[in-house]
């Protein structure tokens, strides 16, 4: 016998946060093969163009496991993990910061390779 049950929508959790300034932030740097990156451009099919700090403007694409917790939007600062062929045009956008963590790495100076 079955019985159909209602499948309970997930709860937003995102919703009830707010910043606090007295918390410390976790910020996420880039490895060894990896780059930062400002999203210049969204090109649609999940390929957006990234400006990097090696000065490459490279058409990057968000991999599929990753596709719902990466939001790379015009201007978002972003980790770039070059492709092993074509590498210097073309690459995978590994992580996005947030508005605070990009405000954050501003004021430490990790993004003044990006800014000129």
């Amino acid at each position: 016998m079955t019985t159909n049950f209602k499948k309970k929508k997930p709860k937003n959790f995102k919703k009830n946060k707010t910043f606090d300034p007295t918390q410390p932030i976790r910020l996420r740097l880039p490895r060894t093969g990896e780059l930062l990156g400002v999203v210049d451009q969204r090109l649609g099919f999940g390929k957006t163009r990234v400006i990097c700090s090696d000065k490459k403007i490279r058409v990057c694409r968000v991999p599929g496991k990753l596709r719902r917790s990466v939001s790379a939007y015009e201007g978002t600062f972003c980790i770039v993990k070059p492709w092993e062929v074509q590498s210097d045009e073309k690459g995978d956008v590994i992580y996005t910061y947030t508005r605070h963590q990009a405000a954050l790495m501003q004021t430490k100076g990790y993004l003044k390779e990006l800014e000129s």
